[in-house]
């Protein structure tokens, strides 16, 4: 695995912390889009475009949006390649993928470099790029979930089409418990699966899969009294946790050694997943065979030899999922 240093790509792997753990490198682009412009960004149809793949959960949770938010005409999208290889993520023709049709470049660090041409770091995805400055605004997931959220409600003045309020999913009276929820899921679960895979010791696995596996047990508890992480309505932390349980089972479980249990042994959790995937337009983001390829065939100091395997079966989203019933906080 590589990242830009000095402007340049350089193939660099990642380093532990000195007990073995996984670090996760901060993101570097932070710039906001408002309603009101007052960012020097502002909404407005046609003039932003999204990189992502169909393979990365962080990058996942902004094709959500993008999709509930009905922004499919506003913002465009580019999906690079499943296989990532020394060169980092790549865009080309395969199955799946959406070339870069704003310049034509072939990697995606080679977007970064252009936007920064000192740029240190890596070459993530999402990436959410201004077309009329030429420059990256952003590549944080979570902040981008946000823009789309509550930044986009009109374009122009005009409403945007199904759109049916600014912050649909992270309404103001509930902003602060969103929060709280995002931050406790994001260490020892979306990050978690991470910090299992990668890890370089023993130690540094069984911290990370006992943390992962108590949230997990955690939250199958919570959802057992409650229909969604908080409350009643589902918000941005709903899918940013479905982005991680869609993966659990066919990739995590087997793949980053999460395997004290499958997302199936836990009754609300596997049903609350299908029913999030069931939600209208969700189905469309989620993508197995780029999931399953990507993972297995890009990680080689996992997985040398690169096969993806065939299951598991009985892995079906789309199965009833049996939460259409009263719960009492």
């Amino acid at each position: 695995m590589g990242m830009v240093i000095d402007g340049k790509w350089r193939l660099e792997d990642r380093k532990p912390d000195e007990k073995g753990r996984f670090v996760r490198v901060e993101t570097r682009f932070r710039d906001r889009i408002t309603a009101d412009g007052a960012s020097g960004f502002p909404a407005e149809a046609g003039r932003y475009h999204l990189y992502v793949s169909w393979a990365c959960p962080w990058a996942h949770r902004t094709l959500i949006l993008r999709k509930l938010k009905h922004l499919e005409d506003a913002v465009s999208l580019s999906v690079v390649d499943a296989f990532m290889g020394e060169m980092g993520w790549e865009f080309t023709s395969a199955p799946g993928a959406i070339p870069d049709p704003l310049y034509g470049k072939r990697y995606l660090h080679e977007l970064y470099i252009q936007a920064q041409p000192g740029y240190n770091g890596r070459a993530s995805v999402p990436v959410l790029w201004d077309k009329q400055r030429e420059c990256i605004v952003n590549n944080e997931s979570r902040e981008i979930v946000r823009m789309f959220d509550t930044a986009f409600g009109a374009i122009n003045g005009s409403p945007v089409k199904g759109a049916a309020a600014p912050a649909d999913y992270c309404p103001p009276e509930m902003e602060a418990e969103v929060e709280r929820t995002i931050d406790a899921i994001f260490q020892p679960i979306n990050n978690g699966v991470y910090r299992c895979g990668f890890a370089r010791t023993q130690q540094a696995y069984e911290e990370a899969v006992t943390e992962l596996f108590d949230a997990l047990d955690h939250w199958e508890q919570v959802l057992g009294t409650r229909r969604y992480l908080c409350g009643d309505r589902i918000t941005e932390a709903d899918w940013f946790l479905f982005t991680t349980l869609v993966r659990f089972d066919p990739v995590y479980h087997f793949h980053f050694k999460c395997n004290k249990k499958r997302l199936r042994d836990y009754p609300h959790l596997w049903n609350y997943t299908r029913e999030l995937y069931q939600v209208p337009g969700v189905a469309e983001t989620c993508n197995f065979d780029h999931i399953k390829r990507h993972y297995f065939q890009s990680h080689e100091t996992i997985n040398p030899t690169r096969i993806v395997p065939m299951g598991p079966d009985g892995v079906d989203f789309a199965e009833p999922h049996g939460r259409n019933r009263s719960y009492s906080s």
